[in-house]
């Protein structure tokens, strides 16, 4: 029998650094005290390309050292996208009392009693090695650009399971005699799996996933070793596992279950584990379906202990409202939280065009239609359309010039009117609205 641990999306990164290096730090603190044979990652260490002097580097260095000092380390290259080809080599030449072996291609590795790693030259061994404690099936993220330009990319989603499939059934051979000899197997990939759970609830529940549980199970491993998905979850069949490790801390609001690592015993006809929960950051999520409530905002603080947590409050406004939100009473209700992250979504105001409108000839009769519907008076668009169809545009400027000087003089006349003197008025003038802008 051999204890391994079983670390998975790390996603080291500046931007994650303070949470991740502070649970996997504890991970392998727990993996030591907890006497593990090797440790495995599976994938997705790093999130995305760093330079070799970023201080995540580092940290992720230090980390896997301390494990090297005290039994040999598996790291597998995960999504191309967080591990570009290459990434892991660092980790090669790190010194320490049991060696680092990144798996980067397809291959079977035998971890020897002395704890050396053994690789095949090939895709699989012809023959167990000698001195041979485990057997393990790397099978590292699958570059599917290669596979749709062999195959076409209407065809790459399906072509890729089904040579995943192939392939996994390719090691079962391998497998069942190093089980008949008592050497434990075990398969370590990094991928989804047709109807696995998401970190948020989500089924995973389509054609383009890599695996099934029949194909993992077909490979004939005895524990099967899982990276990708950040939330735990297992499978068994016959004595046989299946196990996302899920990522090592919490990277997300809304990640639902504890993050953490396991610790597995597997034997040549037995698999077990165990999940250790690391202190992920507590997330903490209030959604409105309209504008935010803060009496409700400091009930609900009131209720629950926020200290320290990751407090992200959404809601939903209507664009004019956009500026009625009191941010800063928000986070003030909040401010024990370790941080508080504010998001608002703006419906914006959608305004329709008048029903009929485009079905009429005129644009008198289009004004008319546009009056009705919307309970406007249309006497004095139509007037102004009259003025711009029949006047030239220096006589409509003469006459709004006019009777803006008679607006200029209409306290006196208004004054003369109340003395009982008759007021002249201009009937003309009256008749024709004012025009914002000249044709």
């Amino acid at each position: 029998m051999i204890r391994l641990a079983h670390f998975s999306d790390l996603h080291y990164a500046g931007a994650t650094l303070t949470e991740v290096d502070r649970c996997f730090s504890f991970a392998v603190d727990a993996a030591i005290a907890r006497g593990v044979d090797c440790a495995v990652i599976s994938g997705d260490s790093t999130d995305h390309a760093l330079e070799v002097h970023a201080p995540a580097v580092a940290a992720l260095a230090r980390n896997v050292r301390r494990l090297a000092d005290h039994c040999p380390v598996l790291m597998l290259h995960g999504t191309f996208s967080h591990e570009p080809p290459g990434a892991l080599n660092v980790f090669g030449l790190l010194g320490g009392r049991f060696r680092v072996h990144v798996a980067d291609r397809l291959q079977q590795i035998a971890l020897t009693d002395v704890g050396l790693w053994v690789p095949s030259e090939g895709w699989r061994f012809e023959q167990i090695p000698q001195d041979a404690r485990a057997l393990f099936s790397c099978v590292p993220t699958v570059n599917k650009a290669i596979v749709a330009a062999a195959v076409g990319v209407t065809e790459a989603a399906a072509a890729v399971g089904e040579q995943l499939t192939a392939l996994l059934r390719g090691y079962a051979p391998i497998n069942e005699t190093a089980r008949a000899a008592g050497v434990p197997t075990i398969g370590v990939s990094h991928g989804t799996v047709y109807g696995c759970v998401t970190e948020h609830g989500v089924p995973m529940a389509g054609f383009d996933h890599e695996f099934t549980t029949g194909s993992l199970f077909g490979a004939g491993a005895q524990a099967f070793l899982l990276g990708h998905i950040h939330r735990h979850q297992s499978w068994a069949q016959a004595g046989r596992v299946i196990a996302y490790a899920g990522s090592i801390g919490r990277l997300h609001y809304g990640e639902e279950g504890d993050k953490g690592f396991l610790v597995w015993d597997v034997a040549a006809a037995s698999a077990r584990f165990e999940v250790i929960a690391t202190p992920a950051r507590r997330t903490v999520e209030i959604s409105f379906d309209g504008m935010p409530k803060l009496d409700e905002l400091r009930n609900f603080a009131r209720a629950n202990d926020v200290t320290g947590a990751f407090v992200r409050v959404r809601w939903m406004m209507p664009e004019e409202a956009r500026h009625e939100v009191d941010r800063l009473a928000i986070q003030a209700i909040f401010g024990a939280a370790a941080e508080v992250k504010l998001e608002g979504r703006v419906v914006p105001a959608v305004r329709t065009r008048a029903a009929g409108i485009s079905e009429q000839a005129s644009l008198a009769a289009k004004i008319a239609v546009w009056a009705r519907l919307t309970e406007a008076r249309p006497e004095p668009l139509l007037g102004c359309l009259e003025a711009l169809q029949t006047r030239a545009p220096e006589e409509i400027a003469a006459k709004i010039m006019e009777r803006a000087i008679e607006a200029q003089g209409a306290i006196p006349a208004a004054a003369e009117a109340d003395s009982g003197a008759p007021a002249e008025t201009n009937s003309d003038v009256e008749a024709l609205p004012i025009l914002v802008e000249a044709p």
